[in-house]
């Protein structure tokens, strides 16, 4: 239980430190839109659509596979 604790301490201390150096704002470009994001909400928000997308496949691939047996 400790162990997990301290794991994830040092986890949100490095996420919180990646936040702060990337701060800068970066411009997204999208057909007519444009507007102005933090790089690092950015990447976060990339790495969120990565896991629902990883999670959605997966569920997929368990229903089909349980299905087909």
């Amino acid at each position: 239980m400790k162990l997990r604790l301290i794991l994830t301490l040092v986890l949100l201390l490095i996420v919180g430190i990646f936040m702060v150096q990337n701060a800068a704002l970066v411009e997204i470009r999208f057909l007519f839109w444009q507007f102005g994001i933090s790089r690092s909400l950015l990447v976060m928000l990339m790495l969120l659509i990565g896991v629902v997308i990883g999670w959605f496949t997966r569920a997929m691939y368990r229903i089909a596979r349980s299905s087909s047996s």
